[in-house]
């Protein structure tokens, strides 16, 4: 194993968040946000539901994190997405702290983390969370792959 067992419990629960999204017609990205071994946020992509381009996975967790914790600043919490994050939600990523970053699946057409860009590994920032890669990678991309296949499918 090359991760704790604690890590593959909470990228599960982002698995579970992202299911949430392929039931609701949504790219299926799921993400959830622990602070001391505890789930305090979740999201799932929600851009179609809210009509918000801005209704990422992490998005909508790191605000339900900074609700909960009461402070933008989240450098003691740790984020576990399905897929690797894109410019927008590396950046938010950037701004609030998160510690460290684990990822399911890369993103090669959006991903800021290692794929497309490395927004991480520029050296361009004040602040450096740690980035982890490939944790349930092949779930998380066949959640992608039968999405998107329905979508082609269908037109």
């Amino acid at each position: 194993m090359l991760f704790s067992e604690q890590t593959y419990k909470f990228m599960f629960a982002a698995l579970q968040e992202a299911e949430k999204a392929l039931n609701e017609n949504e790219v299926p990205i799921g993400a959830v946000i622990v602070y001391q071994d505890k789930i305090i946020a979740r999201g799932y992509n929600q851009t179609e539901r809210l009509k918000d381009a801005t209704a990422h996975a992490e998005m909508i967790a790191i605000t339900a994190a900074s609700n909960y914790l009461q402070n933008w600043r989240l450098n003691e919490c740790d984020l576990y997405v399905t897929a690797e994050p894109c410019i927008m939600c590396t950046g938010a990523i950037l701004l609030s702290r998160i510690k460290n970053i684990y990822f399911g699946t890369y993103e090669p057409k959006f991903g800021a983390c290692g794929s497309l860009f490395n927004l991480i590994e520029s050296n361009k920032y004040n602040f450096k969370p740690n980035v982890y890669s490939g944790i349930y990678a092949d779930e998380s991309k066949n959640l992608l792959e039968k999405f998107f296949q329905s979508k082609r499918n269908s037109t």
